[in-house]
């Protein structure tokens, strides 16, 4: 790798001078291991690494785990030693060069034939926590795509790794380094975990809140609510349009806000108080008053086409390929966005879709969609409810993206 540049951009208090340039192969031993073939495998026994799980771990998920007898592991270690705590294993193929560090000294052996194993020859040159870091790093990335063959299947080799270049600090840079994206980490794991967890209880509430199908009450109730919930059909209590002609050419940098229907898919969720798309007003165009209950009559498949968003403001353009339902006074329209996303009438609706590389929802398909409701206090209960929980997932969203931000400048601006 070409660096000029011989310290970080950014660096914690207390670290002065150049880091050293070495190659890996003379800080590191760097070696593969016998390749375990899959009808060697067993269902308890030793567990071992293959190149799935290291891509598994980091993308945050739990992988099946693969086993290998004792004798087998035995023989093996003889051969190729044991993996141990603070070593860093690195795919040599498929997505090369992805690392993982081994938390502990429990008997892993790394099986694919491509996945190296790295160890400080020492103990003193390099931690395996900074080393980590190193390998996700994007001077590290930018250099692994620089050798990568165009219309080959890439590979990392054994002398690849070890002629590859990396300025190293001193071990106690290095712990300081290491110790800051590992808590880092651990703050972004647990804020996903925090995140992933609202979207669950949101989906579990959708189930409960809602009668399931011929059911006249939900599970689960706001207090102070009873009886029972009664069945319309939506033509009844509400009347239809379709969205004005505009397209992704007609957006601007400012003008009036305007909602084109594929952003239904990317962008907006239940509620959709805050626009930031715009347009030059046309004649003719179709503009919200609050309230419309606004559903994609294109989409790719039928069960992401059965969804539907409120726009709560008013003034806003409301673009083609939109249909529009106004509902009268008895309906809340978060309460009506919410029945038709979801349970009986989102699965009744989907059946409606029709196409084939893209499938159409009409409103005579959405005039003829049945549910069922409390009164209209229950109602915007149940809205304000949603609504306030969407608010959480999204503010929780942010947070996580923003620490994950964080984290992606860091290694650019803490690595060499």
């Amino acid at each position: 790798m070409v660096n000029e540049r011989r310290t970080p951009e950014v660096r914690f208090d207390g670290f002065y001078g150049n880091w050293t340039e070495r190659f890996l192969g003379d800080v590191l031993e760097i070696w593969s291991a016998a390749r375990v073939h899959k009808d060697e495998w067993t269902t308890e026994g030793v567990p071992f690494f293959r190149s799935s799980d290291i891509m598994s771990a980091i993308l945050g998920k739990d992988n099946v785990k693969a086993f290998i007898s004792e004798d087998l592991f035995n023989a093996l270690s003889a051969i190729s030693g044991k993996v141990k705590k603070d070593d860093v294993l690195v795919t040599g193929g498929g997505s090369i060069a992805m690392p993982y560090l081994v938390p502990n000294d429990d008997p892993l052996y790394f099986k694919d034939g491509d996945l190296l194993l790295l160890r400080d020859k020492t103990k003193e040159n390099v931690l395996g926590q900074f080393l980590y870091y190193f390998f996700i790093s994007p001077s590290l990335r930018r250099y692994v795509a620089s050798i990568t063959h165009i219309g080959t299947i890439s590979h990392y080799t054994i002398e690849q790794a070890k002629t590859t270049t990396a300025f190293l600090p001193d071990v106690e840079e290095q712990a300081f380094i290491g110790n800051f994206f590992r808590n880092l980490d651990d703050t972004i794991a647990l804020k996903k975990q925090q995140y992933e967890q609202t979207v669950n209880i949101k989906k579990s509430m959708l189930e409960k809140m809602f009668p399931q199908k011929g059911a006249d009450v939900p599970e689960i109730r706001l207090e102070g609510f009873r009886g029972a919930w009664e069945r319309h059909k939506l033509g009844d209590v509400a009347v239809f349009s379709k969205g004005s002609g505009y397209s992704k050419a007609d957006l601007e940098q400012s003008g009036t806000p305007i909602i084109l229907y594929g952003r239904l898919y990317t962008k907006y969720e239940t509620v959709i108080d805050d626009v930031d798309t715009y347009a030059t007003l046309k004649d003719g165009s179709i503009i919200s008053q609050g309230g419309e209950v606004i559903v994609p009559s294109s989409g790719e498949t039928a069960e992401d086409i059965a969804r539907a968003s409120v726009v709560v403001q008013s003034g806003v353009i409301l673009g083609g390929d939109l249909n529009i339902v106004k509902a009268n006074i008895s309906i809340d329209p978060i309460f009506l966005t919410l029945t038709i996303s979801n349970g009986t009438p989102q699965r009744e609706l989907s059946k409606k879709a029709q196409g084939k590389s893209v499938v159409h929802i009409r409103n005579s398909d959405l005039q003829e969609l049945e549910f069922i409701t409390p009164d209209i206090k229950e109602q915007a209960a149940i809205g304000n409810f949603f609504r306030n929980l969407d608010t959480l997932i999204e503010t929780q969203r942010e947070e996580l993206e923003k620490l994950q931000n964080i984290k992606k400048a860091c290694l650019s601006k803490m690595f060499v």
